[in-house]
């Protein structure tokens, strides 16, 4: 018989279901590097086409826990674009449907992803990084997390492959296994903010800031991340 406790399957369990979305990234960031290379290999720099043989795996592994699914370039990576995504997401009638936005570095409306945090924690070291919940405005208009890795190329940072779930589908996860808990119990990322919880006290998006009248934080594996409990 196990003698893991409620809170400790929890924060298992938790792990566990993002180490699932973390190893889609991985096979991202490893097809990534490779086509990013085999273009160097062959003595030119790297091109958006090279980047669309990507969009096999991406299309396979979207869905259900991964909403969004893509590689994110580095400003200046490749020779005839100066800013890029190759991402896809899950449409409304279930199909592959890549995101397009204004990456024209001349436009005033140019989306300027490297401020965000799912970029600028894997450009600045992170090997793994979770973003959010945050709403999605400019890709689905939902809540979402972010699961970010770096991608490298001889050594050198060349963008990022990352995941997008739905809060919803991460609470629907993992909240089961925060209600076998019996006391009040709440996951939260680095910032602090809650991702998911069995009580009305503390709903995702809330800000824990730590402490608090019997409440202890329990890492969850690796991650960025923690389970809170009282009791």
């Amino acid at each position: 018989m196990s003698s893991e406790t409620p809170a400790a399957g929890a924060a298992a369990h938790v792990r566990a279901t993002l180490d699932g979305v973390f190893a889609t990234v991985a096979r991202v960031r490893e097809a990534s590097a490779r086509h990013l290379g085999a273009a160097r290999a062959q003595g030119r720099p790297p091109v958006r086409a090279d980047l669309t043989a990507l969009r096999p795996l991406l299309h396979d592994h979207l869905g259900p826990l991964v909403s969004g699914l893509g590689f994110i370039a580095a400003p200046g990576l490749l020779a005839d674009a100066a800013w890029h995504m190759e991402w896809w997401q899950t449409g409304p009638a279930g199909d592959p449907v890549r995101l397009l936005r204004d990456l024209d570095p001349e436009s005033s409306a140019l989306y300027d992803y490297t401020g965000w945090e799912w970029f600028a924690g894997p450009r600045d070291g992170a090997e793994k990084t979770v973003c959010g919940p945050y709403v999605d405005y400019l890709c689905s208009d939902e809540y979402v997390l972010t699961l970010a890795m770096p991608v490298r190329v001889a050594g050198e940072f060349a963008g990022v492959a990352a995941a997008d779930v739905f809060s919803r589908t991460f609470e629907n996860e993992v909240v089961p296994a925060l209600r076998e808990i019996p006391a009040p119990a709440f996951v939260v990322n680095a910032p602090g903010r809650v991702m998911a919880s069995n009580t009305a006290s503390w709903p995702p998006g809330t800000v824990y800031r730590g402490g608090g009248a019997g409440l202890a934080a329990r890492p969850c594996g690796d991650l960025s991340l923690s389970l809170v409990t009282a009791g």
